[in-house]
């Protein structure tokens, strides 16, 4: 099943996009989480099925959503290294979308860093053609891969997200400094931040002063089921967001 969760634009207080985030609840049984089960999938050859699937569903549901509301943002769409090895689920992205009448700057790509070394050529080349098509693209996970800083500068990448695990450690002076480093390379490369995992004031008033441009997390939303995510989409969120601002607890570096 797909859920949904909103990316807010600290600036502007609104939901610029959502990611779209896989959940697996087997008949009778407990649910299974991604971590588990796209390793497993990657490693028995069938991500490609569960990617054409996914992207299936979120076309048919952008087309849903597009009857109810007049005014719809993008959804971002988590791919694995292994669906660009060759053209055939850019192939099947043109088709998909083309089929449903979907603009291609209305579903977004997240690639983690980790992917993108796996096969560096052909994963450039092929993010380099969906980037031509006016695909928006992003490195998800950031800082948690080992990427060199001259093959980042060659990506065509529009956005860079900041691992959860980083906005976690931002109460001590190590996780600090990472979370600057990073907010700093992206300026340098002239991409857009994401910071995921927000679940506190005093992480979205240190990642706001630090010039972070979207916030991803409980803080303002968990994942939302597909019927849930209309009614959100008009909400306004630049009351949390300055009455985090104007908070006077602030992060205390512990070393």
């Amino acid at each position: 099943q797909m859920m949904y969760q909103p990316i807010v634009s600290i600036q502007r207080g609104e939901i610029s996009s959502c990611e779209a985030l896989i959940r697996w609840y087997p008949e009778g049984g407990d649910p299974i989480r991604p971590d588990i089960f796209i390793p497993i999938a990657e490693e028995s050859g069938q991500i490609n099925a569960v990617g054409s699937w996914v992207l299936n569903s979120v076309a048919k549901q952008i087309k849903s959503w597009q009857t109810q509301v007049t005014e719809f943002p993008p959804i971002a769409l988590n791919i694995s290294s292994n669906q660009l090895r060759d053209s055939e689920f850019r192939q099947q992205y043109v088709s998909i979308l083309g089929e449903n009448g979907i603009p291609f700057e209305l579903v977004e790509l997240e690639l983690t860093e980790t992917g993108m070394m796996e096969d560096q050529e052909k994963c450039l080349q092929e993010l380099a053609e969906f980037y031509t098509l006016g695909v928006k693209l992003s490195i998800d996970d950031f800082g948690t891969g080992y990427s060199s800083l001259d093959y980042l500068r060659s990506l065509p990448m529009h956005l860079l997200k900041i691992d959860q695990s980083f906005v976690m450690g931002l109460n001590s002076t190590d996780g600090a400094a990472i979370v600057d480093a990073i907010l700093a390379l992206a300026k340098t490369l002239n991409m857009r931040s994401i910071a995921e995992g927000i679940e506190t004031a005093e992480q979205l008033r240190y990642l706001a002063q630090r010039g972070c441009d979207y916030l991803q997390g409980y803080y303002f939303a968990r994942p939302l089921y597909p019927e849930d995510v209309p009614g959100i989409l008009q909400q306004d969120f630049s009351v949390d967001i300055q009455r985090a601002m104007n908070g006077r607890t602030e992060l205390h570096a512990s070393g």
